[in-house]
């Protein structure tokens, strides 16, 4: 019997999963809620009567036919908008759910009704307007990403424009007058942007106040300030702070649990840095160890200078496991996200001295830059190196491996980097990025699935600058040592290597420290391609297990329960020894450094971040035992 053909695929499926084993069962859909509104009905369920049946990942899944080409989030979300018919409407989606399918759905719709004539998208950068116009001309909508302010008006043919923030605050009064003379849907996609400038945030509503709908977009609903957002609406939580809030939220922990995105390994890297103060001191420090915000980002910086071992250990380290991803995603890519131009043409050189081949370089939002991305998403190099224009919504699926390569530590900008890298294409694909092992960092992946609300009305917290301070006592040390003035202004970086660390993963540490092209850092970098993230956990701990009992150590299997009691434990005990280390540090005059280095002499274990709770345990006690005895 011959097989019957296959349908062509619905336009609108531009970023779907792709196809799973029919054989496998169908998982009931998790729904998720949108916040209760006064006033507006409860959410419909989706229209299809086979919606309920399918997996959170069709349409491929579903018999034709029989469902729409949404998948249940996006087609709950619909609904949702359907029954409101609200004039602004904010979806917070995590990056690579399919925030652009969603819009561009309710935005056919609304040109079918007639409600709207035109569409008006705004976009952080050139390169998005163009993404966003080819996956409109999908759907039958013609915008124009091209259009420029000098224009005055699109030509007849387009059914709307593309802008960038930038554009719209450059004149608004323009794009009021656009927006006046029809009826218009505007999308702000990320419109946590509409806050990055008083001014912007002013144009954006000058511009859009009179559009007929508002759609907002947003992966990431915060800011590291307290700017408004335009058109976001904040209500106040019972502190009295206002919180944005959303009419539909779907986080990346739901992504993961529906397999919507790709899990994330992090694979950590520490090491010894050396540097030299503006005062023409040299310091010395290990990456890793707990210490003052001053003393981290120097080690930071350090490690992140060309010219020493660090970068091009990690980036070689990378680079296997690309090949390793590659073994079963024959088109897997890679991205460096470096902190300015000058660091990435140097990774690029590093890349091109591992690999043999130069990798793709984008410096600046121009042009150029938009078809060297399209080329390298389109093909199957291994390699791009970028600064800041790809942490943000540029759409390349094929990218499996990153390396954060950048000092910036804000949780905006770390989330929109790492959902770089979340965008599942086929079932077990895995996502791995490569960190420097610094607290700021590290807290940010092991709360990936926290979710969190813009805030208005107060300071900006630690966490929102990208400061990990572990309490009032570590930020007094900060303020004490900046104020000395000795490590602000410029530096000297002298030298550093990496070591790995091990790896997050699900909120979990794996790894007991190894040494760069070691045995050890290979049974990680090594791991399959393609996992479920069941099995990823289970192969992590068999590795480590494994390491254990090399080094003499008899692990003890852990059921679920006692895993999750021990690494709360181990958090705890972590802040705990912070504490302590920063007050004996300033009792004692001695670096935050070498009083990690004593008490990894004297008790045993790895760094911090690596040992044990019960190897914590003994540090600590050894720290309440020296303010005892002086």
């Amino acid at each position: 019997m011959s097989a019957l053909p296959q349908p062509e695929p619905d336009p609108f499926d531009l970023f779907a999963a792709a196809a799973e084993p029919v054989s496998q069962p169908q998982a009931e859909p998790v729904r998720r809620a949108a916040p209760q509104v006064v006033g507006r009905p409860a959410p419909l369920a989706p229209s299809s009567s086979a919606a309920s049946h399918l997996s959170p990942a069709f349409p491929r899944r579903a018999p034709w036919g029989t469902a729409s080409n949404l998948r249940a989030w996006q087609a709950e979300a619909l609904e949702l908008y359907r029954a409101t018919e609200p004039r602004d409407f904010l979806a917070v989606a995590t990056p690579g759910a399919g925030k652009t399918t969603f819009a561009l759905r309710v935005a056919t719709e609304l040109m079918e009704r007639g409600l709207v004539r035109r569409v008006t998208v705004v976009a952080p950068t050139e390169h998005l307007k163009h993404q966003w116009a080819d996956a409109a001309s999908r759907v039958g909508i013609r915008i124009d990403p091209s259009f420029k302010n000098a224009q005055g008006r699109h030509g007849t043919h387009y059914d709307g424009v593309a802008l960038t923030y930038a554009q719209v605050a450059a004149n608004p009064a323009l794009h009021r007058a656009r927006t006046e003379a029809a009826r218009t849907l505007v999308i702000l996609d990320e419109v946590h942007h509409g806050g990055d400038a008083l001014s912007w945030g002013d144009a954006v509503r000058e511009a859009f106040e009179d559009a007929t709908r508002r759609l907002t977009l947003t992966g990431t609903p915060f800011r590291s300030d307290t700017a408004p957002i335009p058109f976001v609406t904040y209500e106040a939580d019972r502190e009295g702070i206002r919180r944005s809030k959303a009419d539909y939220t779907y986080g990346y922990g739901d992504a993961l649990r529906d397999k919507v995105v790709r899990p994330v390994l992090f694979m950590t890297y520490s090491g010894d840095m050396r540097w030299r103060t503006k005062a023409g001191d040299e310091v010395a420090a290990r990456l890793g160890e707990a210490m003052t915000k001053d003393l981290t980002q120097q080690a930071w910086r350090t490690a992140l200078d060309p010219e020493g071992e660090w970068i091009p250990s990690v980036l070689a380290a990378a680079d296997k496991r690309l090949t390793q991803v590659r073994r079963s995603v024959p088109d897997a890519g890679a991205l460096v996200i470096a902190t300015d131009q000058t660091a990435a043409r140097a990774y690029a050189g590093h890349l091109a001295r591992i690999t043999g081949k130069s990798p793709t370089v984008v410096l600046s939002d121009d042009d150029g830059a938009s078809a060297r991305i399209d080329e390298f998403a389109q093909g199957d190099a291994r390699w791009m190196v970028a600064v800041r224009m790809v942490s943000e919504g540029v759409d390349v699926p094929r990218l499996a491996v990153g390396v954060y390569a950048t000092s910036t530590s804000t949780p905006l900008f770390f989330a929109q980097a790492v959902g770089r890298f979340v965008r599942a294409r086929t079932r077990g694909e895995t996502a791995s990025v490569f960190l420097p092992s610094v607290a700021p960092l590290l807290d940010l992946a092991a709360g990936m699935e926290l979710e969190r609300d813009h805030a208005l009305d107060r300071p900006a917290t630690a966490e929102e600058q990208g400061v990990a301070l572990e309490d009032a006592e570590f930020a007094a040390a900060n303020r004490e040592e900046k104020a000395s003035g000795e490590l602000l202004g410029s530096f000297e970086a002298m030298e550093s290597h990496a070591a790995f660390d091990g790896v997050l993963f699900d909120g979990g540490q794996f790894g007991t420290g190894a040494e760069v092209g070691s045995d050890e850092e290979l049974d990680f970098l090594g791991l399959p391609g393609l996992l479920e993230p069941e099995q990823v956990a289970t192969l992590l701990r068999q590795r480590q297990a494994e390491q254990l009992r090399g080094r003499g150590v008899a692990p003890r299997e852990l059921s679920p329960e006692e895993a999750e009691r021990e690494h709360r434990r181990a958090a705890a005990l972590r802040k705990e020894l912070s504490k302590l280390v920063s007050a004996w540090a300033r009792k004692s005059g001695r670096p935050h450094g070498q009083v990690h280095t004593e008490l990894r002499r004297r008790c045993g274990g790895p760094e911090v971040p690596q040992a044990t709770a019960d190897q914590l345990q003994t540090r600590v006690e050894m720290v309440r035992t020296w303010f005892v005895t002086g």
